[in-house]
């Protein structure tokens, strides 16, 4: 078998689960209560409600949704500052699909489209860039949302906008990064922790070392971890024996994937191109230095000093996203879930992303 087969073998998984539940039972016994962990990435949100982890460990172990899918803690004034973009003229708006359905206040880019703008879903930064190239008569803009795992990508796009003189180019900057929001998820002291499941695609570009305020600071542990059941369950395993232990610590349980330095190239290539700049985030309000805009050196490709886009206050509803993305409600807590907001009919950017927690709750954890 390969690895591959080994991470999601039906007997490991089932094994996994009946040592992860025996830890969680001592855990109880010796502190009166179940433990809490978040995993910070929401790949790992959607894998564990797929696989019915979720499910199966809800009496053992509470495991909270954080803030990491990129759509969800997306600013709602940067939505509809957005979808605004997309009314300019002249324009091709490129973007990943996830956010064709997000809705904003009056309208959605999937709106747009038909009502005939030019918007185009694409599976990479580098996308746009060819396009820019092939329509020079057009102004083309990315809608560049992400944390670390997409972020250097957007710095290589520039990189070949420049490499190619492009004129009519440019990135929509709204990225999110790792480190700015979980301090301000444990000063804020709302959620109260046992340890954070962190993210395996972003620990990639950032490394082990990334993640050491955690404990230094915090004095909270955390386990970087795969997407695989017997992946997911080995990290959750760990972050249990570290309590059991009374041990702090970040664990690197995704040797063959993360280093402790991280991709120091992708690093490079960020450093080169961008700087920490204040970034809002929905239900978070600004958190500063949370998000990378362009230098100054490269302006002519920041679409938010090429254009003008003014948005007023979005529209109020009951829509919860911004306390679900902070670990302090469940979806089903929300008065519009299954009701009002369903994925065919979306309220809120988590009930959209195919990271949404709403989404993952919806799909695999709803009662029918």
């Amino acid at each position: 078998m390969t690895n591959m087969d080994l991470f999601s073998d039906p007997v490991l998984t089932r094994d996994s689960v009946e040592a992860v539940i025996d830890l969680a039972k001592r855990f109880k016994e010796e502190k009166g209560r179940i433990p809490v962990f978040m995993e910070v990435c929401g790949s790992h949100t959607m894998a564990l409600a797929k696989t019915g982890i979720k499910t199966r460990l809800k009496d053992y172990v509470q495991l909270i949704a954080g803030p990491g899918c990129p759509v969800c803690v997306t600013d709602q004034k940067s939505i509809d500052a957005m979808i605004q973009l997309s009314e300019e003229p002249n324009t091709i708006l490129c973007t990943f699909g996830d956010m064709m359905r997000v809705p904003g206040s009056k309208s959605t880019l999937m709106k747009a489209k038909t009502d005939g703008k030019d918007i185009r879903v694409i599976y990479s930064p580098l996308d746009s860039v060819k396009i820019a190239e092939e329509n020079p008569d057009k102004e083309v803009i990315f809608l560049g949302i992400g944390f670390e795992t997409t972020i250097p990508i957007l710095a290589l796009a520039v990189r070949d906008a420049v490499s190619r003189d492009l004129k009519n180019y440019s990135i929509w900057m709204t990225t999110k990064l790792v480190e700015p929001v979980l301090r301000a998820l444990l000063c804020s002291g709302e959620v109260k922790l046992d340890g954070f499941l962190l993210p395996g695609h972003v620990s990639v570009v950032l490394g082990k070392q990334s993640y050491r305020y955690l404990a230094e600071e915090y004095a909270i542990s955390g386990v970087i971890t795969g997407f695989e059941p017997v992946q997911l369950l080995s990290g959750i395993y760990k972050l249990l024996h570290l309590q059991l232990e009374k041990k702090v610590k970040i664990i690197n349980d995704y040797t063959y994937v993360v280093r402790d330095e991280g991709n120091t190239a992708a690093q490079c290539l960020m450093e080169e191109y961008l700087e920490a700049d204040d970034e809002a985030w929905r239900g978070m309000g600004t958190i500063p230095k949370s998000g990378l805009v362009l230098k100054e050196k490269y302006a002519q490709y920041d679409a938010k000093k090429k254009f003008n886009i003014l948005v007023g206050e979005p529209r109020v509803t009951k829509c919860r996203c911004g306390e679900i993305v902070r670990g302090l409600i469940t979806p089903e807590e929300c008065v519009l879930f299954n009701k009002g907001c369903t994925p065919t009919h979306p309220i809120g950017p988590c009930m959209v992303s195919t990271e949404g927690t709403c989404a993952a709750h919806y799909q695999f954890m709803r009662e029918v």
